[in-house]
């Protein structure tokens, strides 16, 4: 199996969790919805979480998982009786993604293409899978270019991890067995240009980012609370606009602005496995901490 990219420690013992485990579950989670304070070291391309202090723990995190998260349902006696496997020489991988905040106080979401195997469709910070040798921060950094082509200058932004998320794809066991497990590790990263600095700079990649738009802290109260089977208390604004202006890519190379109704953002994860267009779960958890850290 290759090298853990998330280990645990549980009660002091070094814990690898494979691929069919929930961590949330390891590390004492309830039967609620959470999140639950995790204790976390940020490593070279890992990540270790622990149910209590360790020497090496450099903070303690917020971690969630959605309420239908099929780690938790999963039944691996039926599935044996169903010949149905979940890999066994995987474990679970480490993911970073990026909430780039502007300096007047809006932060970057793009819109996955149609044509990507996993979670096509959704709106999502640019983000992805941390190597190896790399710093979590400057893993995040490289994807955050990668898909927007945003480079930071290092004396020009700050940052702070927000919280943990555990992902499954297919979300659902309704879709489907899962094939991906990641935990994810959100940083906000505020940088010291506006919202018309930073997208004057913004070159999308198309092969992973189809449009691209800025959510202001009122919009995004409305989207975080929209959480699937949950509803949490949260002053909302009276009245959203219809429809919040996204950049979308054209098939030319060129980029167009597009109306896209406020309801779209507001679609909660079906039950049945469609492709319709929606914010992830795992970013509406980010949208609600981001929102907490600007004391919303």
């Amino acid at each position: 199996m290759a090298a853990s990219r998330v280990l645990l420690l549980l009660s002091g013992r070094p814990v690898s969790p494979s691929f069919a485990q929930s961590v949330c579950r390891l590390l004492g989670a309830g039967p609620g919805l959470g999140p639950w304070p995790t204790h976390c070291g940020f490593k070279r391309g890992r990540l270790v979480l622990s149910d209590g202090s360790f020497p090496d723990a450099s903070t303690t995190l917020p971690l969630q998982r959605p309420p239908f998260c099929p780690f938790v349902a999963l039944n691996q006696q039926q599935l044996r009786a169903q010949g149905a496997e979940l890999p066994t020489n995987r474990g679970v991988d480490l993911g970073v993604a990026v909430i780039l905040q502007s300096s007047d106080q809006t932060v970057l979401l793009t819109r996955r293409t149609s044509t990507l195997s996993l979670s096509p469709n959704l709106w999502v910070p640019p983000g992805g899978h941390v190597e190896l040798d790399e710093e979590l921060l400057d893993g995040g950094l490289r994807e955050l270019w990668e898909e927007s082509g945003l480079q930071l200058p290092q004396d020009q932004f700050s940052w702070v991890p927000l919280g943990l998320w555990e992902s499954a794809y297919p979300p659902r066991l309704s879709w489907g067995l899962p094939k991906y497990h990641h935990i994810i590790l959100y940083l906000l990263v505020v940088s010291q240009e506006s919202q018309q600095q930073l997208q004057a700079r913004i070159q999308p990649n198309p092969n992973e980012v189809s449009a691209f738009m800025w959510l202001g802290p009122d919009v995004a109260a409305a989207v975080a609370t929209t959480e699937d089977g949950t509803e949490r208390s949260r002053h909302l604004p009276q009245e959203l606009p219809p429809s919040i202006l996204i950049v979308e890519l054209k098939e030319d190379g060129g980029a167009r602005p597009l109306a896209l109704p406020v309801s779209t953002l507001l679609r909660t994860t079906p039950t049945t496995a469609e492709g319709k267009e929606r914010v992830s779960s795992g970013t509406k958890f980010a949208l609600r901490l981001w929102l907490q850290h600007l004391g919303r």
